[in-house]
């Protein structure tokens, strides 16, 4: 499952300690690091741990200012041994550099993804031990993510039009993935980064912004062979995935269609209390045996949508994000219908 950090592990009063205590050592050198390679105003967003048998490697996510990259945001992680724990950085930068070189062979192919500014894996003396400080730099995205869109303070001045066009575009965006042969397996609005929308604006109203896919560490190949525990969001997470099965594209959907709620709605369709004793059983559960809510009559129209992309078994669900769309432009042909006959 995802890796305990500071902001989400409010429930481990210990792990946040070991974390601060961490962080108060580790942070100033990475920052004197930082600093020797030009990046000024650095300022650290976010910082995790994750154990490897004996050793432990920090994960971390600053933002930075470049003299010739701009404002950027910089994930880094730092390990004792390159050939094993960076894997997931290295294997998310490898990604990345993949879905660049598609792009620029292919001129007419919309980004999906942020472009890599810098990649880099130098050894680092920190603790009185030699490090691997690997770090991938990307431009930062001033709007931040979807997940910022449709929190509960902004998602009830959201209009109708703009839920529309982030649940096509992410749509639009996965497909694109899956046509190059990757499967994401980490869909969730805070992952999708907003492109082109000014916060604080007078009138942003009419302003569609572009979307872009991030947080590829988890990604595989389409073809792929993955029996394994699930890895992943718990709240995102399909059926088969929690029953052992491998990651596929109806997986990505299964995401999608509970993103495609969220962004209706504002709260995701299933929940688990913050006091269960056994968090990922309960998601299990949840997953697997509850039924699909139903939309809000405002949002009925989708509802044949969602109980699509959220069946519980495969064989029921979408074939492939192409037929999501294809769905979408039938809501889309169905309500300009309507309109005219009014």
């Amino acid at each position: 499952m995802k890796n305990n950090t500071m902001e989400n592990s409010a429930s481990n009063p210990s792990i946040i300690q070991a974390l601060q205590s961490q962080a108060a050592q580790l942070l100033p050198l990475i920052t004197y690091k930082l600093s020797s390679w030009q990046y000024d105003e650095i300022a650290h967003q976010r910082i995790s741990q994750q154990s490897n048998g004996n050793e432990t490697d920090y994960q971390g996510l600053t933002r930075a200012q470049h003299p010739q990259f701009g404002h950027v945001m910089i994930k880094w992680q730092l390990n004792v041994d390159t050939a094993q724990n960076s894997a997931d950085l290295n294997h998310e930068a490898n990604v990345l550099k993949s879905l660049m070189a598609l792009a620029k062979n292919k001129n007419n192919m919309t980004a999906i993804a942020p472009s890599i500014l810098a990649y880099d894996n130098p050894t680092v003396q920190i603790l009185e031990q030699p490090h691997y400080l690997t770090i991938v730099v990307m431009p930062y995205y001033p709007s931040g993510s979807l997940a910022a869109q449709i929190n509960s303070r902004n998602h009830s001045i959201l209009s109708t039009q703009r839920k529309h066009h982030f649940i096509v575009q992410s749509a639009h965006l996965i497909a694109d993935l899956h046509k190059t042969g990757w499967l994401h397996n980490d869909i969730k609005p805070s992952n999708i980064l907003l492109d082109g929308l000014l916060p604080n604006s007078a009138d942003n109203s009419s302003v569609m912004p572009d979307l872009l896919l991030t947080d590829f560490a988890l990604a595989q190949r389409c073809n792929a062979i993955s029996v394994e525990n699930p890895a992943g969001t718990p709240a995102y997470l399909a059926p088969e995935r929690w029953q052992g099965q491998g990651a596929t594209v109806q997986s990505d959907i299964y995401a999608f269609g509970i993103m495609m709620v969220e962004v209706l709605m504002g709260v995701r369709p299933f929940q688990v209390s913050a006091n269960s004793n056994d968090k990922l059983k309960a998601w299990a559960i949840q997953h697997c045996q509850q039924p699909i809510p139903k939309l809000s009559s405002e949002y009925s129209r989708y509802q044949c949508m969602v109980d699509k992309a959220l069946a519980k078994r495969v064989e029921r669900r979408y074939r492939s994000m192409e037929e999501v769309l294809e769905g979408l432009k039938l809501l889309e042909m169905e309500k300009s219908n309507n309109s005219k006959n009014k």
